[in-house]
């Protein structure tokens, strides 16, 4: 009789359950080899050649992630996030036409602006969340990859995966969705038709904000998947072994982290909604949030980890509440388990999207009553 299959929580807690043949260690080893030998006929029967291309230890961590994001044609690990999304623009041909979210991670958005164009790429930012625009935008037979971020950072717009799919495929075009801020315990969108799914793992796939690390998953092993191996394999952007096995480490527990966090971030933005000195909540599991229904459909087990807020007095006191925090740490980056607190407007300086009102928290996995009452109190000082 087949074994029930197992839930991802159970397979991503035991790292696929994998035991290394020659302790019986219930924890992989870190494969650090560089160089391999060859069989007698100058063959490489191991599968492995050198360390540029491949590792062990990545392909374990990547067979993980893949499970998790429901991955036909697997997982690639990349030493940045920056370094698995630019490998996806660098796949196309110079002269090919890519639409891309208007709100997205701003050095992204940066290195699509200047060093996409040396590629010879044509760039469009829309509003992916707006179909009509995302539709207009899109030239049938022209367009070549659609690259959507959602949730996107930090407004926390939702993108219609499924929606945006639809219009991207019928124009000829691929869909590529940054799901850094979902996670594949909320949203898995090789299910609801992407092509390419992206995370920067140095976040919430990781969890300890002690690795850097990018990710990208394919639904079909197509020629534009390959384009992206061989990106990844000539450049030499491959994840390091150590790095490939901490990030591992983080995705065992991925489903505890993302689950208490998003629960976290859900009761502040609720709670925050009602306090007197915030203006304006951005998170999508909020009934009021322009995308909390699309939101509903395609995202599951909670809506994020992350939220900002806008303040009632402006610049002044955005920049003032989040220097009197005690427990939230004044720092970039996201998804770990202590909580961060973030001036987005001031980071991505001239042409960014965000309001000078705004902080972009992330939720840790502290007591929820301890990060409330010190944003509450950060704001009281911060007015003053």
């Amino acid at each position: 009789m087949p074994q029930r299959p197992l839930h991802p929580r159970s397979l991503a807690a035991q790292a696929m359950g994998k035991i290394d043949p020659l302790t019986r260690g219930v924890v992989p080893p870190i494969h650090v080899s560089t160089t391999y030998i060859r069989d007698p006929d100058n063959a490489y029967s191991s599968g492995f050649v050198y360390g540029r291309p491949d590792n062990e230890t990545v392909r374990e961590a990547e067979s993980v992630l893949a499970m998790l994001e429901e991955a036909p044609a697997g997982a690639l690990l990349f030493g940045s996030g920056m370094a698995a999304a630019t490998a996806v623009f660098q796949a196309l041909s110079p002269g090919d036409h890519v639409v891309a979210s208007k709100v997205m991670y701003w050095a992204l958005r940066a290195w699509l602006l200047t060093e996409a164009t040396r590629w010879g790429l044509k760039i469009d930012f829309v509003e992916t969340d707006d179909l009509d625009a995302l539709r207009a935008a899109v030239k049938p037979g022209v367009t070549r990859l659609v690259w959507a971020e959602t949730p996107s950072n930090p407004l926390w717009t939702i993108t219609d995966i499924a929606a945006a799919a639809e219009i991207a495929h019928a124009a000829g075009a691929k869909l590529a969705v940054d799901s850094t801020c979902a996670s594949p315990v909320h949203t898995r969108p090789l299910t609801l038709g992407a092509d390419i799914v992206m995370h920067a793992a140095t976040k919430v796939l990781n969890g300890h904000s002690d690795v850097v690390a990018g990710a990208l998953c394919a639904r079909e092993d197509d020629a534009f998947w390959n384009g992206i191996k061989t990106v990844r394999k000539m450049q030499g952007g491959i994840l390091g072994p150590f790095e490939a096995y901490l990030l591992m480490r983080g995705m065992r527990t991925l489903h505890l982290r993302q689950e208490r966090q998003a629960a976290s971030a859900m009761a502040l933005a609720q709670r925050l909604s009602a306090h007197p000195l915030v203006a304006r909540v951005l998170y999508p599991g909020l009934p009021q949030h322009p995308g909390h229904d699309i939101a509903a459909r395609q995202m599951q087990n909670g809506f994020g980890y992350m939220l900002s807020v806008q303040v009632t007095g402006g610049e002044k006191a955005a920049i003032a509440s989040a220097a009197q925090v005690e427990l939230y740490k004044r720092a970039t980056s996201l998804g770990g388990v202590e909580s961060l607190i973030e001036h987005r407007a001031s980071i991505e300086g001239e042409g960014s999207p965000c309001p000078t009102d705004l902080l972009r928290l992330s939720t840790g996995i502290e007591d929820v009553e301890d990060l409330y009452a010190d944003l509450d109190q950060a704001l009281t000082f911060g007015h003053r």
